[in-house]
């Protein structure tokens, strides 16, 4: 991940925008599921408990940054939503690029099957997936009001709750900042541990990345032929 501390100092400013608009992408933008939301959300927590060096000005102001935070985790989702919506089943019929992996919507599909509405607020501990559920619950034309609700829960939740979990953190434990790089490591490694298991059990079933018997219905207009709301 990119020094978040340097780029505070060089522009508190710039750096509000950049930490905004990373949280809103992963969390419904195709292009934004590599980007580092968990880290980020826990990092920029526990600097908003920090000074800024020979100043009294924290790098993060706590509450800004959760209102920030926490409505780009709540319109990132939307943004999604109404994508999958107007694209439908025909995502998947999408090329695989640099930027999209066919597989990673089939993950976010067969979690959504599994779990319903309740996948947008699991889906928020879930890199990758979380910035998929969004779209599929589009695609599979779920009641937005349902939708809504879910994706606030989850916004605060995740986007709030992390951030609030670094910053407490920062603020109860003397000279925590020197061991910040190795609790950073560990949240990366539990964040993407569930992904890593699914495509473990995936591999142990034998199972290819062939996509699901509604691709071939892919060209139909209406997206609740393919997918059911949950």
């Amino acid at each position: 991940m990119f020094d978040l501390r340097a780029l505070v100092e060089a522009g508190q400013v710039l750096a509000y925008v950049v930490v905004t608009l990373i949280i809103f992408a992963e969390c419904g933008l195709l292009i934004g599921f590599f980007l580092p939301g968990d880290s980020l959300l826990f990092t920029a927590g526990f600097l908003a408990s920090q000074h800024i060096p020979n100043t009294d000005t924290p790098f993060f102001n706590i509450w800004l940054l959760s209102a920030l935070c926490g409505i780009a985790a709540a319109v990132g989702p939307a943004v999604g939503y109404w994508f999958g919506k107007a694209v439908g089943p025909r995502l998947f019929t999408r090329e695989d690029s640099r930027f999209f992996k066919r597989r990673h919507l089939q993950t976010a599909h067969e979690f959504y099957e599994r779990h319903g509405g309740k996948a947008l607020l699991l889906a928020r501990f879930m890199p990758i997936v979380r910035t998929f559920a969004p779209i599929v619950a589009g695609m599979a034309a779920m009641d937005y009001a349902r939708f809504l609700i879910y994706t606030l829960i989850g916004a605060v939740i995740w986007a709030v709750g992390v951030l609030w979990a670094g910053y407490f953190l920062g603020s109860t434990i003397p000279d925590v900042d020197k061991y910040l790089l190795p609790i950073v490591a560990v949240i990366v490694i539990v964040s993407i541990l569930p992904s890593v298991i699914h495509l473990w059990r995936e591999r142990q079933k034998g199972d290819s990345d062939a996509l699901p018997e509604y691709r071939a219905n892919a060209d139909q207009a209406d997206p609740q032929v393919v997918l059911r709301d949950r």
